[in-house]
């Protein structure tokens, strides 16, 4: 039979005071004595006392949690900013409610809608198209909120990410370096401001190398695709585009779609296509001949996120300065964009 819980009630019993005398103890208020004090603080720990946030929440407007809404929490990427996140917060005695919004417009509303009513204290939320008027509505009740991987163009809510078109531009550049010059790109149809800002990057570094920027050349890759068809996807434009000696993936899953795809083609990396991939992981490390990837600053990324919300939940203030960070990649060369001279 499940033990019931303790309650405040119960502990006054217990140690033969009242319920308001309980309950100054155990939040740490009033002029109580020691002695009484350990006497209420040892029976609760003996038996197992747990508050219940949300009534402590409402009672003090303080709920010790924090919710994150991200695209996935099963992937790589958000994973490991999760994990960051978590502990940093819990430094601070802080708990996590994760959601997973998989890029699904009405489940980030549930979401947000769902943490509200939990009173959580301030909010880590991957931005969509569609969320603007939600996100705003909590900034609006002076909820804390900070954006990662994403932002709303023209607010001032904080947002913390990677440099999506300095990132996208470099890859472009490395190409070049090595002597590539039909080089394509393959994105994800999101309407996504970061994936846009990898596009804009890919298309100023062709102009800035006076290559030519063709619609042909690049592939918009619907997100609810499976993952056989999108391989079909990308087999079918690397086959149309046979000029294309280079190809830009924006994403990690896209990457992935491509090597199998270049697979299936019995293409050779890089002799017959240069590669890079958005996202590194042990994948593109391990798959002959090493795949050149942008690796995301993922500690930093979500570092500096928890860091700036746990600085307005502490202090009631934004700081202007840490409205808009943009924080380097770093491209990591291996194979798949070896020189033309040598491939």
């Amino acid at each position: 039979m499940m033990k019931k819980k303790i309650s405040i009630k119960d502990i006054a019993k217990l140690t033969d005071t009242s319920i308001t005398t309980v309950s100054f103890v155990l939040n740490g208020k009033g002029r109580i004595s020691k002695e009484i004090s350990k006497k209420i603080l040892d029976v609760a720990q003996k038996n197992g006392y747990e508050p219940n946030r949300m009534a402590v929440g409402l009672r003090t407007g303080v709920s010790k949690v924090i919710g994150l809404i991200v695209e996935s929490i099963g992937g790589p990427f958000f994973g490991e900013m999760a994990k960051v996140i978590e502990e940093e917060a819990e430094k601070d005695g802080y708990r996590i409610i994760y959601c997973s919004t998989n890029n699904n417009l009405q489940k980030g509303k549930d979401m947000i809608r769902m943490l509200s009513q939990q009173l959580v204290d301030g909010y880590i939320i991957t931005p969509m198209k569609g969320l603007e008027k939600d996100i705003q509505n909590l900034v609006d009740n002076e909820k804390p909120v900070v954006l990662i991987d994403g932002y709303f163009p023209g607010t001032s809510i904080p947002h913390v990410l990677v440099d999506n078109y300095a990132s996208a531009y470099n890859a472009v550049d490395c190409f070049v370096r090595s002597g590539y010059k039909n080089i394509g790109m393959v994105t994800a149809d999101l309407g996504l401001i970061q994936l846009n800002d990898r596009s804009l990057g890919y298309k100023a570094a062709l102009k800035d190398n006076n290559l030519k920027d063709s619609s042909k050349m690049f592939l918009k890759v619907p997100f609810d695709m499976d993952k056989n068809e999108g391989v079909e996807a990308v087999k079918a434009f690397i086959v149309k585009q046979k000029q294309m000696d280079a190809v830009f993936f924006t994403t990690n899953y896209l990457g992935t779609m491509g090597l199998q795809a270049i697979k299936d083609l019995k293409l050779s990396i890089p002799d017959d296509l240069a590669v890079i991939s958005f996202d590194d992981n042990e994948v593109f490390s391990l798959y002959p001949p090493g795949i050149t990837t942008i690796q995301q600053p993922t500690y930093d990324i979500a570092k500096s996120a928890i860091d700036i919300l746990m600085a307005q939940i502490n202090t009631h203030k934004l700081d202007a300065s840490k409205i808009d960070l943009k924080i380097p990649s770093k491209l990591i060369e291996r194979g798949s964009t070896l020189s033309k001279a040598t491939a």
